[in-house]
């Protein structure tokens, strides 16, 4: 996989900073795209020379397709797409903000759809093509609270079933990834009396998602990849 352009998506984030620093290791070029302005401190030096993208607007289909429009220029060339941008807001309904459901869907559903689309005509090129995202196992039965979450990851999971069958015929595979909790500072301190043990670190996670951007996972698509730990 050495020397792959990939693309990652909320990439200064705790989960899409693992996954530079781990695709980095790996010898691949990054393209590291954020909603934020800056990259958290390390990063970039961790990646080599990456093609950094700050302030970048995914929920807008013109941002996003400058943004990969950019990484293929840079490059020459588009290998995957890691699409880890999104969000989460545990609220019940009955005391939730019910805006709550139009963002989380714009965070997690629309960000996806408008950074795979705009990566399609480049991936085509590539000779591996690859599209992974971040779905949820909280997807799969949604428990209290978790109302707009999994309805929001359930788009995701039916975005990768139906691409995937889209792409399938140019070499371009599509997949995403179920974790249970993440482990980081932001689920600790929501749950400090929880098990941090049993839950996936952002690098297991992280590894999980570039195999699937390999050479090797070619024959994997439309796939819904639980990646419990020991939830």
């Amino acid at each position: 996989m050495a020397g792959r352009v990939i693309a990652i998506t909320g990439a200064f984030g705790v989960l899409g900073s693992a996954v530079a620093r781990l695709a980095a290791e790996q010898g691949n070029r990054l393209v590291l795209i954020d909603s934020a302005a800056t990259p958290p401190d390390g990063l970039v030096a961790a990646c080599g020379t990456p093609l950094v993208q700050g302030g970048v607007d995914l929920t807008d289909k013109g941002s996003a397709g400058k943004a990969l429009a950019a990484a293929f220029e840079t490059y020459d060339g588009l290998d995957a797409l890691i699409n880890v941008a999104g969000g989460f807001v545990w609220q019940t309904l009955e005391d939730g903000d019910p805006a709550a459901w139009d963002r989380l869907y714009a965070m997690n559903v629309t960000t996806a759809v408008n950074a795979s689309r705009a990566a399609m005509p480049y991936l085509r090129l590539s000779k591996a093509g690859r599209i992974v995202n971040v779905g949820a196992n909280g997807a799969i039965k949604a428990a209290a609270g978790m109302g707009a979450y999994a309805a929001a990851k359930s788009g995701v999971h039916r975005l990768t079933e139906s691409l995937a069958e889209e792409l399938k015929g140019d070499g371009v595979t599509v997949n995403a990834v179920l974790p249970s909790i993440l482990d980081t500072p932001a689920n600790r301190l929501d749950m400090p009396d929880a098990d941090f043990s049993a839950w996936v670190s952002p690098r297991d996670l992280a590894a999980v998602m570039l195999f699937l951007v390999s050479p090797e996972a070619q024959v994997v698509t439309g796939a819904l990849i639980p990646v419990m730990g020991r939830v």
